[in-house]
């Protein structure tokens, strides 16, 4: 099920575009600095970093969250495991997300302000346009530099 990020929410089919993508080669997972702490990414196409079209695996534990934000270009999600809730606007309510289940997809487009909540460990594909860029509306929610022990 394809979701987009307009109102009214507007359903569709999915699309397997990335699903070939995810399986030609292993993932190197790390901690990606552009997102609260507890998520993962790998690179599954593309250079996100420079421009052209990207894909990114995103994992993220039961309860994560992904505070309000918004993209200069369109963002592509598609959940391969778990449960997203997904929802518009400035501030992250529960109440106002809908589900994306395993084989379900939403896009965003340019500058639409949404946020998530992950229900259950959930596995995403994100295609985007890069250079991947992330806006935290509210500096409040954007990641802290993170300081580890040695000073890396």
């Amino acid at each position: 099920m394809r979701l987009s990020f307009l109102v009214p929410f507007v359903l569709a089919a999915s699309s397997a575009s990335a699903q070939a993508s995810a399986a030609s080669k292993p993932l190197h997972w790390q901690v990606p600095p552009v997102l609260p702490p507890g998520a993962l990414i790998a690179v599954v196409s593309g250079d996100p970093t420079g421009p052209g079209e990207s894909t990114l695996a995103l994992s993220m534990p039961d309860g994560y969250r992904i505070p309000p934000h918004f993209h200069p270009g369109y963002e592509h999600v598609e959940v391969k495991e778990g449960t997203l809730l997904v929802g518009m606007g400035d501030r992250l309510d529960p109440k106002q997300t809908r589900p994306l289940a395993a084989g379900d997809s939403a896009t965003a487009p340019a500058g639409m302000h949404h946020f998530s909540i992950a229900k259950s460990r959930t596995v995403l594909l994100v295609t985007f346009d890069g250079p991947y860029t992330i806006t935290y509306p509210r500096a409040s929610d954007a990641p802290q530099p993170r300081v580890f022990p040695n000073g890396y």
